[in-house]
Protein backbone atom coordinates (compact mmCIF):
# COMPACT_ATOMS: atom_id res chain seq x y z
CA UNK A 1 0.00 0.00 0.00
CA UNK A 2 1.30 3.21 -1.27
CA UNK A 3 0.47 6.96 -1.05
CA UNK A 4 0.67 8.66 -4.13
CA UNK A 5 0.99 12.70 -4.20
CA UNK A 6 -0.88 15.07 -6.74
CA UNK A 7 -3.31 12.12 -8.48
CA UNK A 8 -4.90 13.45 -11.35
CA UNK A 9 -8.92 11.96 -10.65
CA UNK A 10 -10.22 12.32 -14.31
CA UNK A 11 -10.42 8.79 -14.88
CA UNK A 12 -11.49 8.03 -11.51
CA UNK A 13 -14.85 10.27 -11.69
CA UNK A 14 -17.47 9.72 -14.66
CA UNK A 15 -18.06 13.41 -15.05
CA UNK A 16 -14.81 13.30 -15.87
CA UNK A 17 -13.77 16.54 -14.04
CA UNK A 18 -9.67 17.08 -13.72
CA UNK A 19 -9.19 17.48 -10.43
CA UNK A 20 -6.18 16.29 -8.01
CA UNK A 21 -5.99 14.31 -5.00
CA UNK A 22 -3.50 15.95 -2.61
CA UNK A 23 -2.94 12.13 -1.45
CA UNK A 24 -3.92 8.89 -3.01
CA UNK A 25 -4.22 5.45 -1.64
CA UNK A 26 -5.22 2.72 -3.19
CA UNK A 27 -7.66 -0.09 -0.70
CA UNK A 28 -7.31 -3.68 -1.78
CA UNK A 29 -7.93 -5.70 1.42
CA UNK A 30 -9.43 -4.85 5.06
CA UNK A 31 -5.85 -5.00 6.44
CA UNK A 32 -4.81 -2.07 4.52
CA UNK A 33 -7.89 -0.33 5.75
CA UNK A 34 -6.61 -0.86 9.67
CA UNK A 35 -3.21 0.68 8.00
CA UNK A 36 -5.17 3.66 6.66
CA UNK A 37 -6.56 4.57 10.10
CA UNK A 38 -3.24 5.59 11.52
CA UNK A 39 -2.79 7.59 8.62
CA UNK A 40 -6.41 9.29 8.59
CA UNK A 41 -5.13 10.91 11.72
CA UNK A 42 -2.45 12.92 10.06
CA UNK A 43 -5.17 14.43 7.69
CA UNK A 44 -7.99 16.87 8.53
CA UNK A 45 -10.26 15.52 5.73
CA UNK A 46 -10.38 12.22 3.82
CA UNK A 47 -12.94 10.94 0.97
CA UNK A 48 -13.73 7.42 0.29
CA UNK A 49 -13.75 7.06 -3.91
CA UNK A 50 -15.58 4.18 -5.49
CA UNK A 51 -16.73 4.10 -9.01
CA UNK A 52 -16.91 7.78 -8.81
CA UNK A 53 -20.52 7.50 -11.32
CA UNK A 54 -22.63 9.91 -8.39
CA UNK A 55 -20.32 12.30 -7.52
CA UNK A 56 -19.02 16.36 -8.83
CA UNK A 57 -15.81 17.21 -7.89
CA UNK A 58 -15.55 20.94 -7.72
CA UNK A 59 -12.60 21.55 -5.99
CA UNK A 60 -9.06 19.74 -5.77
CA UNK A 61 -9.21 17.00 -2.56
CA UNK A 62 -7.15 17.86 0.36
CA UNK A 63 -5.98 15.00 2.87
CA UNK A 64 -6.17 11.88 1.88
CA UNK A 65 -8.38 10.15 -1.07
CA UNK A 66 -9.12 6.36 -0.47
CA UNK A 67 -9.89 4.04 -3.68
CA UNK A 68 -11.93 1.63 -2.59
CA UNK A 69 -10.75 -1.92 -4.17
CA UNK A 70 -11.85 -4.54 -2.07
CA UNK A 71 -12.90 -7.82 -4.64
CA UNK A 72 -14.91 -10.46 -4.09
CA UNK A 73 -18.93 -12.18 -4.93
CA UNK A 74 -19.34 -15.01 -3.29
CA UNK A 75 -22.36 -17.54 -2.44
CA UNK A 76 -22.44 -17.67 1.71
CA UNK A 77 -25.62 -18.89 1.99
CA UNK A 78 -28.74 -21.01 0.25
CA UNK A 79 -32.05 -22.25 1.14
CA UNK A 80 -34.35 -24.01 -1.04
CA UNK A 81 -35.67 -21.05 -2.18
CA UNK A 82 -33.47 -17.96 -1.28
CA UNK A 83 -29.66 -17.86 -1.45
CA UNK A 84 -27.15 -15.18 0.18
CA UNK A 85 -24.50 -12.95 -1.79
CA UNK A 86 -22.05 -10.93 0.13
CA UNK A 87 -20.13 -8.76 -2.25
CA UNK A 88 -17.09 -6.35 -1.56
CA UNK A 89 -17.51 -3.01 -1.56
CA UNK A 90 -14.80 -2.44 -4.66
CA UNK A 91 -16.68 -4.41 -7.09
CA UNK A 92 -18.62 -2.99 -9.96
CA UNK A 93 -22.07 -3.24 -9.31
CA UNK A 94 -23.02 -4.40 -12.90
CA UNK A 95 -20.62 -6.96 -12.43
CA UNK A 96 -22.46 -8.19 -9.52
CA UNK A 97 -25.93 -8.37 -11.35
CA UNK A 98 -24.20 -10.26 -14.46
CA UNK A 99 -22.82 -12.96 -11.60
CA UNK A 100 -26.66 -13.16 -10.62
CA UNK A 101 -28.15 -13.55 -14.09
CA UNK A 102 -25.62 -16.28 -14.64
CA UNK A 103 -26.63 -17.95 -11.59
CA UNK A 104 -30.42 -17.38 -12.11
CA UNK A 105 -31.09 -15.66 -9.26
CA UNK A 106 -33.64 -12.97 -9.16
CA UNK A 107 -34.06 -10.10 -7.56
CA UNK A 108 -31.56 -7.19 -9.00
CA UNK A 109 -32.42 -7.99 -12.79
CA UNK A 110 -33.90 -4.50 -12.90
CA UNK A 111 -31.34 -2.62 -11.42
CA UNK A 112 -29.06 -3.64 -14.22
CA UNK A 113 -26.42 -1.10 -15.97
CA UNK A 114 -26.76 1.13 -13.33
CA UNK A 115 -22.73 2.68 -13.24
CA UNK A 116 -20.60 2.36 -9.82
CA UNK A 117 -19.41 0.13 -6.89
CA UNK A 118 -21.02 -2.06 -4.73
CA UNK A 119 -20.35 -0.28 -1.73
CA UNK A 120 -21.87 2.99 -3.69
CA UNK A 121 -25.01 1.29 -4.11
CA UNK A 122 -26.26 0.97 -0.35
CA UNK A 123 -25.19 4.74 0.34
CA UNK A 124 -27.78 5.93 -2.22
CA UNK A 125 -30.07 3.07 -1.91
CA UNK A 126 -29.82 2.30 -5.67
CA UNK A 127 -32.93 1.89 -7.78
CA UNK A 128 -34.44 1.79 -11.05
CA UNK A 129 -37.61 0.50 -12.50
CA UNK A 130 -40.05 -0.55 -9.57
CA UNK A 131 -37.04 -2.16 -7.66
CA UNK A 132 -34.61 -0.55 -4.92
CA UNK A 133 -31.30 -2.11 -3.17
CA UNK A 134 -33.52 -2.58 0.23
CA UNK A 135 -35.49 -4.89 -1.15
CA UNK A 136 -33.04 -7.12 -1.01
CA UNK A 137 -30.61 -6.07 1.03
CA UNK A 138 -29.79 -8.10 4.41
CA UNK A 139 -27.04 -6.22 5.63
CA UNK A 140 -23.95 -3.66 5.39
CA UNK A 141 -20.49 -4.36 6.39
CA UNK A 142 -18.06 -1.36 7.57
CA UNK A 143 -15.24 -0.16 9.14
CA UNK A 144 -16.07 2.44 12.01
CA UNK A 145 -13.31 5.15 12.22
CA UNK A 146 -14.73 6.13 15.40
CA UNK A 147 -14.65 3.19 16.90
CA UNK A 148 -11.53 2.09 14.78
CA UNK A 149 -13.63 -1.56 14.62
CA UNK A 150 -15.66 -3.41 11.74
CA UNK A 151 -19.67 -3.11 11.72
CA UNK A 152 -22.55 -4.52 10.38
CA UNK A 153 -25.60 -2.95 9.77
CA UNK A 154 -28.81 -4.57 8.89
CA UNK A 155 -31.10 -2.73 6.43
CA UNK A 156 -33.41 -1.48 8.93
CA UNK A 157 -30.46 0.35 10.84
CA UNK A 158 -29.56 1.52 7.58
CA UNK A 159 -32.57 3.73 7.52
CA UNK A 160 -32.93 3.68 3.70
CA UNK A 161 -35.42 6.04 1.71
CA UNK A 162 -35.66 7.27 -1.61
CA UNK A 163 -32.17 7.93 -2.64
CA UNK A 164 -31.27 7.86 1.01
CA UNK A 165 -29.74 6.20 3.83
CA UNK A 166 -27.55 6.65 7.22
CA UNK A 167 -25.13 6.87 5.23
CA UNK A 168 -25.38 10.06 3.62
CA UNK A 169 -26.22 11.88 6.96
CA UNK A 170 -25.31 9.75 10.94
CA UNK A 171 -22.66 7.94 9.58
CA UNK A 172 -21.49 10.18 6.50
CA UNK A 173 -17.33 10.28 6.32
CA UNK A 174 -17.14 8.25 9.68
CA UNK A 175 -17.20 4.38 7.94
CA UNK A 176 -16.05 2.80 4.99
CA UNK A 177 -18.31 -0.09 3.35
CA UNK A 178 -16.10 -2.68 3.09
CA UNK A 179 -19.24 -5.27 1.59
CA UNK A 180 -22.84 -6.21 1.72
CA UNK A 181 -25.01 -9.34 2.00
CA UNK A 182 -28.43 -9.09 -0.63
CA UNK A 183 -31.02 -12.17 -0.49
CA UNK A 184 -32.24 -13.35 -3.62
CA UNK A 185 -34.71 -15.53 -5.27
CA UNK A 186 -34.60 -19.07 -6.50
CA UNK A 187 -37.77 -18.82 -8.35
CA UNK A 188 -38.57 -15.38 -10.10
CA UNK A 189 -41.20 -12.39 -8.51
CA UNK A 190 -40.74 -10.23 -11.36
CA UNK A 191 -41.15 -6.84 -11.12
CA UNK A 192 -42.12 -5.68 -14.58
CA UNK A 193 -45.68 -2.77 -14.26
CA UNK A 194 -43.23 0.17 -14.31
CA UNK A 195 -44.52 1.63 -17.74
CA UNK A 196 -41.21 1.93 -19.83
CA UNK A 197 -40.53 -1.14 -18.55
CA UNK A 198 -43.59 -2.65 -19.78
CA UNK A 199 -43.38 -1.41 -22.97
CA UNK A 200 -39.94 -2.65 -23.76
CA UNK A 201 -41.22 -6.29 -22.98
CA UNK A 202 -44.05 -5.49 -25.57
CA UNK A 203 -41.50 -4.09 -28.30
CA UNK A 204 -39.45 -7.45 -27.89
CA UNK A 205 -42.65 -9.76 -28.31
CA UNK A 206 -41.83 -11.14 -24.48
CA UNK A 207 -44.98 -11.98 -22.53
CA UNK A 208 -44.00 -14.12 -19.55
CA UNK A 209 -39.83 -12.72 -19.55
CA UNK A 210 -37.00 -14.34 -17.81
CA UNK A 211 -34.78 -12.03 -15.61
CA UNK A 212 -32.77 -12.33 -18.41
CA UNK A 213 -34.54 -10.99 -20.71
CA UNK A 214 -35.85 -8.01 -17.86
CA UNK A 215 -32.29 -6.94 -17.50
CA UNK A 216 -31.69 -6.97 -21.32
CA UNK A 217 -34.88 -4.87 -21.64
CA UNK A 218 -33.83 -2.24 -19.19
CA UNK A 219 -30.49 -2.18 -20.75
CA UNK A 220 -32.07 -1.25 -23.92
CA UNK A 221 -34.10 1.58 -22.13
CA UNK A 222 -30.95 3.04 -20.32
CA UNK A 223 -28.78 2.99 -23.39
CA UNK A 224 -31.34 4.54 -25.23
CA UNK A 225 -31.60 7.36 -22.99
CA UNK A 226 -28.48 7.59 -20.59
CA UNK A 227 -25.06 8.82 -22.69
CA UNK A 228 -22.00 6.11 -22.03
CA UNK A 229 -19.83 8.36 -19.62
CA UNK A 230 -16.95 6.87 -21.83
CA UNK A 231 -17.57 8.89 -24.17
CA UNK A 232 -19.44 12.06 -22.30
CA UNK A 233 -18.77 12.78 -19.13
CA UNK A 234 -21.85 12.56 -16.48
CA UNK A 235 -23.34 10.92 -13.75
CA UNK A 236 -26.51 9.46 -14.62
CA UNK A 237 -29.62 11.17 -12.93
CA UNK A 238 -28.04 14.47 -11.16
CA UNK A 239 -31.72 15.30 -9.43
CA UNK A 240 -33.76 13.44 -7.29
CA UNK A 241 -37.95 13.54 -8.34
CA UNK A 242 -39.52 15.77 -5.62
CA UNK A 243 -42.69 14.99 -3.64
CA UNK A 244 -45.05 17.18 -3.17
CA UNK A 245 -48.70 17.43 -1.27
CA UNK A 246 -51.34 15.77 -2.93
CA UNK A 247 -53.33 19.58 -2.38
CA UNK A 248 -50.10 21.22 -4.37
CA UNK A 249 -50.44 18.79 -6.79
CA UNK A 250 -53.69 19.65 -7.38
CA UNK A 251 -53.16 22.89 -7.87
CA UNK A 252 -50.18 23.07 -10.28
CA UNK A 253 -52.60 20.81 -12.35
CA UNK A 254 -54.88 23.47 -12.52
CA UNK A 255 -52.39 25.26 -14.85
CA UNK A 256 -50.40 22.29 -16.36
CA UNK A 257 -52.66 19.56 -16.73
CA UNK A 258 -50.15 16.97 -17.73
CA UNK A 259 -48.01 17.47 -14.94
CA UNK A 260 -46.99 13.75 -14.14
CA UNK A 261 -47.71 12.57 -10.58
CA UNK A 262 -47.28 9.25 -8.83
CA UNK A 263 -48.70 8.68 -5.87
CA UNK A 264 -46.67 7.60 -2.73
CA UNK A 265 -49.98 7.45 -0.38
CA UNK A 266 -53.04 8.91 -0.05
CA UNK A 267 -51.68 12.01 0.63
CA UNK A 268 -48.11 12.80 -1.00
CA UNK A 269 -46.99 12.77 -4.71
CA UNK A 270 -43.79 12.15 -6.41
CA UNK A 271 -43.51 14.67 -9.40
CA UNK A 272 -41.15 13.98 -12.69
CA UNK A 273 -38.03 16.27 -12.15
CA UNK A 274 -37.00 15.21 -15.74
CA UNK A 275 -40.40 17.36 -16.30
CA UNK A 276 -40.08 19.98 -14.54
CA UNK A 277 -37.17 20.51 -16.46
CA UNK A 278 -38.33 20.05 -19.70
CA UNK A 279 -40.95 22.53 -18.88
CA UNK A 280 -38.56 25.26 -17.49
CA UNK A 281 -36.77 25.03 -21.09
CA UNK A 282 -33.57 23.14 -20.18
CA UNK A 283 -33.43 19.90 -22.08
CA UNK A 284 -30.94 19.96 -24.92
CA UNK A 285 -29.74 23.11 -23.15
CA UNK A 286 -26.07 23.86 -23.59
CA UNK A 287 -23.68 27.07 -21.81
CA UNK A 288 -20.14 26.42 -22.80
CA UNK A 289 -18.34 22.85 -22.07
CA UNK A 290 -21.87 22.33 -19.58
CA UNK A 291 -25.27 20.93 -20.60
CA UNK A 292 -28.54 19.00 -20.23
CA UNK A 293 -28.81 15.83 -22.22
CA UNK A 294 -31.32 16.03 -25.48
CA UNK A 295 -32.93 12.77 -24.73
CA UNK A 296 -32.99 12.71 -20.73
CA UNK A 297 -33.18 15.87 -19.14
CA UNK A 298 -32.23 14.77 -15.41
CA UNK A 299 -28.48 14.31 -17.33
CA UNK A 300 -26.24 16.81 -16.82
CA UNK A 301 -23.22 16.29 -19.26
CA UNK A 302 -19.06 17.62 -19.47
CA UNK A 303 -18.82 17.72 -23.44
CA UNK A 304 -15.22 18.39 -22.70
CA UNK A 305 -12.71 20.46 -20.62
CA UNK A 306 -15.82 21.63 -17.80
CA UNK A 307 -14.67 22.15 -14.04
CA UNK A 308 -16.94 21.07 -11.40
CA UNK A 309 -17.93 24.53 -10.22
CA UNK A 310 -19.22 25.33 -13.60
CA UNK A 311 -21.30 22.03 -14.17
CA UNK A 312 -22.81 23.13 -10.41
CA UNK A 313 -23.57 26.78 -11.77
CA UNK A 314 -25.41 25.22 -14.40
CA UNK A 315 -27.49 22.68 -12.14
CA UNK A 316 -27.95 25.86 -9.80
CA UNK A 317 -29.62 27.63 -12.92
CA UNK A 318 -31.82 24.79 -13.09
CA UNK A 319 -32.77 24.65 -9.46
CA UNK A 320 -33.41 28.42 -9.57
CA UNK A 321 -35.61 28.20 -12.81
CA UNK A 322 -37.80 25.44 -11.54
CA UNK A 323 -38.17 27.06 -8.57
CA UNK A 324 -39.63 30.28 -9.67
CA UNK A 325 -41.94 27.90 -12.34
CA UNK A 326 -43.43 26.02 -10.36
CA UNK A 327 -42.46 26.57 -6.37
CA UNK A 328 -40.43 23.10 -6.44
CA UNK A 329 -37.16 23.05 -5.25
CA UNK A 330 -34.85 20.22 -7.07
CA UNK A 331 -32.88 18.36 -4.53
CA UNK A 332 -29.48 16.92 -6.21
CA UNK A 333 -28.96 13.37 -6.35
CA UNK A 334 -25.03 13.23 -7.05
CA UNK A 335 -22.52 13.91 -3.91
CA UNK A 336 -20.90 17.33 -4.08
CA UNK A 337 -17.41 16.99 -3.33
Amino acid sequence: MQIEKNTCLQLYNTFGINAIAENFVIVEKIDDIINIYDLMKQFQEWHILGGGSNILITKNLMGITIYNQLKGINIIDETDTTVLIKAAAGEKWNDLVQFCLQNNLAGIENLSLIPGSVGAAPIQNIGAYGVELKDVLVSVDAYFFDEHNSITLTNKECNFGYRDSIFKHKLKNRIMITSITIRLNKTPKLVIGYGTLQQQLEKMGIVHPTIQQVAEAVNIIRTSKLPNPAIIGNAGSFFKNPTISKFRLHVLSEQYADIPGFALDDMNFKISAAWLIEQAGWKGKREGNVGCNPLQSLVLVNYGGATGKEVYTFSEKIVQSVKQKFGIELEREVNIW
